[in-house]
């Protein structure tokens, strides 16, 4: 295993910010005024992009998070969450305009939830909040949540192009589209993203295809040479894969067992998109950087919400070492 992620260079994340209200609930919501008593409420950081930045940052990585809150409540307290995390906030827009986002996650003991969102400040963030400078400091551009970002949409290909010019690495994670149409433009990102992060929904959705093999396979088609498709698969781990001689090369890392119960699965495949960029920053090889990615997004699943229970190196590397690796 490669070593700890000090020195790797600043990973640059743009996208939203936002609480999550982590609710767990036992039994089917009931309206009508019916007062219903559940576990535990939790107040966290919340958003993609941010508990990315947040797994990184606990990993090693010198992580600065270019975002939009308002200065009220939820603003404040996320700043001062990720100030603590050891996220750089200075690429963070304070805008009185909106106030800030928030989600409220439903969240059952078998791990499914509903997500309810008040949009706020998400999808405010903009290219032009990236500056030459962001750019000059940093190794590698991930965009969260890409969907959400309403304002970024527009000038996407051109940051991603810029970034690239300046000779970062890109990456970028769709995460669901509340209005399912799978667009905005994503496909027209491929030709400039190094890494992109998906489930099997979210990538049938963007491309169309039958299953998630082939959704890999149409995005590899439009990536650059060497790109690589991050495959989520929940319970049953995830896969990376690239093209090698003109054929998809898939590597397996299943989910280690793990010490303590399931609390939620909350931001799992948030803190596995950031330990697959930390590894691949880091240097490691293929099967050892999906196996890592693999034990962040496990490990976070033991605390409430995406930040909980974020792996720092030592702790990701060890679980690492017992994740079961395979090709095809």
């Amino acid at each position: 295993m490669a070593a700890a992620a000090a020195s790797v260079g600043r990973l640059l994340v743009v996208g939203e910010l936002c609480v999550d209200l982590i609710i767990d609930v036992d039994d089917e919501i009931r309206f009508g005024q019916y007062e219903q008593i559940v576990p535990r409420t939790t107040l966290t950081m919340g958003s993609s992009s941010a508990i990315t930045a947040c797994g990184a940052a606990a990993l090693g990585v010198d992580t600065r998070l270019i975002s939009v809150r308002a200065d009220d409540t939820f603003g404040r307290f996320l700043d001062d969450e990720l100030a603590r995390r050891r996220v750089d906030t200075a690429g963070v827009r304070v805008d009185d305009s909106l106030p800030t986002g928030a989600s409220t996650h439903l969240t059952r003991p078998d791990g499914d939830r509903a997500i309810l969102t008040s949009m706020g400040s998400i999808g405010t963030v903009r290219a032009a909040d990236v500056t030459a400078a962001d750019l000059a400091g940093a190794a590698h551009l991930h965009v969260g949540s890409y969907f959400l970002q309403h304002a970024l949409h527009a000038d996407a290909p051109a940051l991603f192009r810029a970034a690239r010019t300046a000779g970062l690495t890109t990456s970028l994670d769709g995460n669901f589209d509340p209005a399912e149409e799978w667009d905005c433009g994503i496909l027209d990102l491929m030709p400039h993203a190094d890494v992109f992060f998906g489930n099997e929904e979210e990538l049938t959705g963007i491309t169309g295809a039958a299953d998630i093999d082939a959704a890999v396979d149409h995005l590899l088609d439009r990536m650059p040479d060497g790109a690589t498709v991050v495959a989520k698969l929940g319970s049953e781990g995830a896969y990376a894969a690239r093209r090698v001689d003109g054929r998809t090369e898939r590597v397996r890392a299943a989910v280690p067992p793990v010490d303590g119960p399931l609390v939620d699965t909350v931001g799992a495949g948030d803190t596995l998109a950031a330990g697959y960029l930390t590894a691949r920053l880091s240097g490691m090889p293929g099967d050892e950087a999906i196996a890592f990615a693999v034990a962040c997004g496990t490990a976070s699943t033991r605390g409430a919400g995406g930040v909980g229970a974020q792996p720092d190196y030592a702790s990701a590397a060890a679980l690492a070492a017992h994740i079961p690796v395979s090709s095809d």
